[in-house]
């Protein structure tokens, strides 16, 4: 006797159960590397003292572009959180470059409410800072370390972070 459907409904079914095994070992893959990406993220920014009880908490700093191109501007964008209205206050970027630790900090101060509408209320909210690089600045890895203080002179927060400089530059040679 001869089945040919049999056979090739046998076939069919088969055909979907590896298929949708591929995309669930797929689906499954793409969710770790993704999770190991964001552990990976998250471990790069630390606050400066661990065992600090910072009233401000950050939760993400994010790049753009990453890396940072010389001779373009670049952003830092850091989410955080406050359980308090902060009406003012200043933050302190000192930029080292890796491997060079014997050589001071470049040192930025800014009035908080250049990077975040002011008062900030209680609760989430987003720190935009934007900077542009000279083309000569060294490409490789730079360490920021970011204070954030009140109008009274209170840490609020302080967080280090790595970032890259790219070796390709926007702006060509004249």
């Amino acid at each position: 006797m001869h089945f040919p459907n049999l056979i090739s409904s046998n076939s069919i079914a088969m055909e979907i159960h590896s298929s949708t095994s591929m995309l669930y070992i797929l689906l499954l893959l793409c969710f770790s590397f993704s999770t190991i990406l964001l552990q990976a993220q998250a471990e790069t920014v630390k606050y400066c003292e661990k065992s600090a009880n910072y009233v401000v908490k950050v939760s993400d700093v994010e790049i753009l572009p990453d890396p940072v191109v010389k001779g373009e501007p670049f952003t830092f964008k850091i989410s955080a959180y406050s359980p308090e209205t902060i009406p003012n206050g200043d933050l302190v970027y000192e930029i080292s470059y890796a491997g060079a630790e014997g050589a001071p900090p470049a040192i930025f101060h800014h009035d908080l409410c250049e990077e975040a509408p002011c008062p900030l209320p209680a609760g989430h909210f987003t720190l935009t800072h934007t900077e542009l690089l000279p083309s000569y600045t060294p490409s490789g890895t730079y360490h920021v370390k970011l204070t954030f203080k009140d109008y009274k002179d209170n840490q609020l927060t302080c967080i280090t972070f790595p970032f890259k400089i790219g070796s390709e530059s926007s702006v060509s040679a004249i």
